[in-house]
């Protein structure tokens, strides 16, 4: 016995999705009006929407955004690319973009390019990327290979680089600089009258700058090199308790640190409670970031503060202006950082 097919199970030709006609013959409405309703739905009568968004549900429908796009030009997404997503230091940043582009119709699409071999992995995913049209892309940081500025600037794509500074953007650019952070904390240390300095680092590019600057400052002010512990990035907690225990192994007279992080910073305030050294009397700790949890530490945590998602909205703010036709007054944006003593220096 044969059985029919049911009619609610309709056969389809190539991918088996359903289509933008169907919607239309489902809401009894010429496909052009369904496809206003759907991208300009200010355009049709409330009758009219409420047919068509009744047969998108029933249907179970999804836009092709990339046939979309085509026409359109707009594909509706923009794209952002992180060293990593398991950190907090980013969380900021990406909660405030993609809050942002929601707000005016975007979505946010992430990418990680890893710390092993960031420029590497950033190309990849901007070879994945640029092809598929996304009406912006957010980057971390301002060191990118030749070929990937090459290729940005011939895809003529609005392109905002995050979390740094540099006299050569790319487009455009929102964050602030490395080197007056290493400045910054370096004279604060001057000022509190620590002279045997050490900074407990990752081996990301911007960290390293920090701690450069960092080091240079000691130099000026006429004290002892600064004893570096470099850890692997993404940093954490256990790391920076390993830091700590080499470093006092080689210096042990050290009465402040510098961490190229809050969760280093953590890891140092952990292990000087385990080994009986007191925070602050006989060890400063400054973090970097001012994560959630810095000010609830015991003792809390002395670091530097960013506005991350200042950062995450301006970058927003930028892409959306482009993409409607807008120059923005200024292509480069510092929102600088700050310094907030706590009790752990």
């Amino acid at each position: 016995m044969s059985l029919a097919p049911s009619p609610s199970k309709r056969s389809r030709r190539g991918s088996g999705a359903v289509t933008l006609h169907e919607v239309a013959q489902r809401a009894g409405v010429a496909p052009i009006t369904a496809s206003r309703a759907l991208n300009s739905p200010e355009r049709v009568s409330p009758e009219v929407l409420q047919r068509v968004t009744e047969a998108v549900q029933s249907l179970g429908y999804v836009p092709n955004r990339l046939a979309g796009g085509l026409a359109s030009t707009r594909s509706r997404l923009v794209a952002a690319l992180v060293p990593t997503m398991a950190g907090p230091v980013f969380l900021q940043t990406v909660q405030s973009l993609t809050q942002a582009l929601a707000e005016q119709g975007y979505q946010l699409m992430l990418g990680q390019t890893g710390y092993s071999d960031p420029q590497t992995g950033e190309d990849r995913m901007l070879e994945a990327l640029i092809g598929r049209r996304p009406d912006g892309i957010v980057l971390t940081g301002t060191l990118h290979s030749a070929q990937a500025r090459q290729r940005l600037q011939a895809a003529a794509i609005p392109v905002v680089e995050t979390w740094d500074l540099s006299e050569r953007p790319i487009d455009m650019l929102v964050g602030f600089s490395h080197e007056g952070v290493g400045r910054a904390v370096a004279d604060f240390f001057v000022a509190k009258g620590f002279r045997q300095w050490a900074m407990v680092a990752g081996d990301d590019p911007r960290s390293l700058r920090r701690q450069q600057a960092f080091a240079e400052a000691a130099v000026a002010a006429g004290l002892p090199p600064v004893v570096t512990v470099s850890v692997p990035a993404p940093t954490h907690l256990k790391s920076g308790r390993q830091a700590l225990r080499q470093l006092l192994q080689h210096q042990p007279d050290v009465d402040a640190v510098f961490c190229s992080s809050d969760l280093l910073a953590l890891g140092v305030l952990t292990e000087a409670r385990a080994q009986g050294r007191a925070v602050p009397d006989r060890l400063a700790v400054m973090g970097f970031g001012d994560l959630d949890f810095a000010a609830d530490l015991e003792p809390a945590l002395s670091t530097v503060q960013i506005d991350g998602a200042a950062m995450g909205r301006q970058a927003a703010h930028f892409i959306i202006s482009r993409v409607e036709g807008r120059v923005p007054p200024c292509s480069v944006v510092d929102i600088g950082f700050r310094l907030v003593e706590r009790a752990s220096t």
